[in-house]
């Protein structure tokens, strides 16, 4: 096994949960559950099950200023995509989410000093042509959100893309903490959103689902904390535009489940893009950088 191939495969995984996370939110929503009231509950509990077996972390969080920005980033990144995918097209909204390669090649630049060689050029363009292909109105126009819940795709993609940046300049700190800190930036960014929407009228006062929820609840939480845990071994070990590339791997998952539950369709502009999605993640992944 190469040793580009392990981090990689952990970003599938990553992508993977993230691409099909869409199901059992809307599921929680039929419930009675707002998607932001639900993206708290997971992550308090995903918060209280890391805390059990890593107490430690919580310490180094609490003295590493450093890592608060990155509570902020990945916390505005799980609220404002899980709400976004919950009430909106599941395929319109992740592809937006998934510009984010463009704000990923900008921070790398400004904040790690990466290079844009001829190769990442061109794996970036046939991503970037994909999710367009896609997102091109029938009518012709630009590709931009045309609701809410699009606009919350690309705030999560811009505010991801720093979040893998800022795991890679905090490689030297334990996975614990960083882990930590993205679980408890969950909790308090939907938690705070969700009491404010709540008390403002435009949510609803929180249900809690029926005790078998209660478990299924536990399970999403526990996949959201391997799933991050992922997301940091591979980040850290791939450069930030290879890391967004790799990621663009949700757009295949979160297309085919939406179809599958009937939850979206294909078309030949989603065809399209997603041969040069796909194409740009094979090319990524053969390069190996």
């Amino acid at each position: 096994m190469t040793p580009s191939l392990l981090p990689a495969l952990a970003l599938v995984f990553n992508a993977f949960v993230w691409g099909v996370s869409w199901w059992p939110f809307r599921l929680l929503q039929a419930q009675g559950l707002h998607p932001l009231w639900a993206t708290a509950l997971i992550y308090v509990l995903a918060v209280a099950v890391f805390a059990v077996g890593r107490p430690g972390a919580l310490a180094v969080l609490a003295r590493t200023p450093a890592l608060w920005l990155l509570m902020a980033s990945s916390g505005t990144t799980n609220a404002a995509f899980n709400w976004g995918a919950a009430t909106g097209d599941v395929v319109r909204v992740v592809l937006l989410f998934y510009l984010m390669p463009l704000w990923s090649l900008l921070l790398a630049r400004l904040l790690l000093h990466e290079r844009l060689d001829a190769g990442a050029a061109l794996r970036m363009a046939l991503a970037v042509a994909g999710a367009a292909t896609v997102l091109w109105p029938e009518g012709g126009g630009l590709p931009l959100p045309r609701d809410g819940a699009e606009g919350l795709g690309l705030l999560g993609g811009f505010t991801f893309a720093l979040s893998t940046v800022l795991l890679k300049r905090q490689a030297h700190q334990s996975p614990a903490a960083r882990g930590l800190a993205m679980f408890v930036g969950g909790a308090l960014v939907a938690g705070t959103l969700a009491a404010l929407l709540t008390a403002a009228g435009r949510a609803p006062v929180p249900v809690l689902p029926p005790p078998g929820w209660s478990a299924a609840a536990l399970a999403f939480a526990l996949c959201f904390i391997a799933a991050n845990l992922a997301l940091q071994y591979g980040a850290a070990r791939l450069p930030a535009h290879t890391t967004a590339l790799i990621l663009l791997s949700e757009i295949v998952f979160a297309s085919v489940s939406a179809f599958a539950l009937g939850a979206g369709h294909f078309t030949p502009g989603l065809l399209a893009g997603g041969a040069l999605i796909v194409s740009a993640v094979v090319l990524a992944a053969r390069r190996g950088d």
